[in-house]
């Protein structure tokens, strides 16, 4: 008997015949993704091998301490998680908060607000300070908000991408020492690309992306706990309710067990290995130099042409420049004529500065001169036609 004889008709409803992907080339200067490093890329067409292949957990290795090099710190539990920067975000969240927990979060921009929805979903208590989107906070104002709420762990964004806002550390990990509270950082759009001293500045859980400073595609999202956070994690009163993002199980893989957990993207950590080799191999200062060069030519050249910056100089970040969009001007529509006519993406404002801020990410591979003065040029020779329709007068009505 034909084994198939019993079987229903095949739908064909949803069958589609594509012909194969073929996607434009796009030179990526928003707040990300960013370009890949060719390097990288050449890694992650690698023909994959075993998730608990010997050489794979050799290679498990050398991420995670190419990933304390990054971040400055030493840091046992150091691992990409399988997941995107969000993904980690949440994880530093759901290892350390129990139900009733205290969470102090330190608005600024939207990533801010990410930070408190999801401490509200593991049923922290959450209280929240916040600044205009643009400035950012004052050791006293941590200090009163820490003395006020006292909380188990206060919760802030170093590079807020929505605002090209970075914050400044200096004294925030005594502080929160001081009140016996763990401090939890957001470097999605730092590492790599901007002064991270973890250990130095008293951090006990940090996360990232893949795909900006560290010059990779999205899909992992590197996260690290320190000695205090893992205290807490390990005196909680019941399991961390995302087996997914247990750091618990995780670290049976990522540690010296290496027990499965979970089928790791073997080709992404090819290419985060690749990456974080490239960073290592440059060195830390020299990229940070590198960004930070290539943002003061893209700043002065946007000022030259008469644009405003949106963060004031000395806490503007050097991976993610806000600008404000020109009166009148349709800044989507700008945005939208740089891409379909010109390949190149730059972002549009998010919450509070929706519609009125162009972001443009600079960041790891894409933090070159040539890339700048590119932007800078089609900003000089395509704008002013969007300046000429917001400036044109409306014919009067009869």
């Amino acid at each position: 008997m034909d084994q198939f004889q019993s079987l229903p008709p095949v739908s064909t409803s949803h069958r589609r015949r594509l012909e194969p992907i073929n996607t434009p080339d796009r030179l990526l200067l928003g707040p990300g993704p960013s370009n890949a490093h060719p390097t990288v890329l050449q890694a992650l067409s690698r023909t994959p091998i075993g998730h608990l292949d010997p050489l794979y957990v050799e290679l498990m290795g050398e991420v995670q301490e190419l990933l304390r090099y990054a971040w400055q710190t030493d840091n046992r539990l150091t691992i990409p998680m399988s997941g995107t920067g969000s993904a980690a975000m949440e994880a530093t969240l759901a290892n350390t908060v129990e139900p009733g927990d205290k969470v102090l979060v330190a608005i600024k921009g939207y990533f801010g607000l990410r930070l408190a929805d999801m401490a509200g979903r593991y049923r922290a208590d959450v209280v929240t300070i916040e600044r205009p989107w643009g400035e950012a906070f004052s050791l006293e104002e941590l200090e009163e908000a820490l003395a006020t709420h006292r909380p188990a762990i206060l919760a802030m964004v170093h590079a807020e991408t929505s605002t090209g806002i970075c914050q400044p550390m200096d004294g925030i990990g005594a502080l929160c020492r001081n009140y016996d509270c763990l401090l939890l950082l957001d470097t999605v759009t730092s590492l790599g690309g901007v002064p991270l001293f973890l250990d130095d500045w008293g951090v006990d859980l940090a996360y990232s992306c893949s795909q900006k400073g560290l010059s990779c595609p999205p899909g992992l999202g590197p996260f690290t706990m320190g000695p205090r956070a893992e205290a807490k994690m390990m005196a909680r009163q019941g399991k961390v309710p995302n087996w997914y993002l247990d750091v618990t199980l995780l670290n049976q893989y990522w540690g010296s067990d290496r027990v499965y957990h979970h089928t790791a993207p073997v080709n992404m950590n090819f290419g985060m290995r690749e990456a974080l080799r490239l960073l290592a191999e440059e060195g830390l200062e020299n990229a940070w130099a590198r960004h930070r060069s290539n943002a003061e030519r893209l700043w002065s050249g946007l000022e030259s042409l008469g644009l405003e910056l949106h963060a004031p100089e000395h806490l503007r970040l050097p991976t993610l420049t806000t600008v404000r969009i020109p009166d009148g001007v349709d800044g989507k529509a700008f945005s939208l004529h740089l891409l379909n006519k010109h390949g190149i993406e730059v972002g549009g404002g998010l919450g509070a500065l929706a519609g009125k801020v162009w972001r443009i990410g600079l960041m790891g591979y894409n933090s070159r001169p040539e890339n700048v003065d590119r932007l800078l040029n089609l900003f000089e020779t395509e704008l002013p036609a969007f300046k000429a329709q917001a400036e044109r007068p409306v014919a009067a009505v009869a």
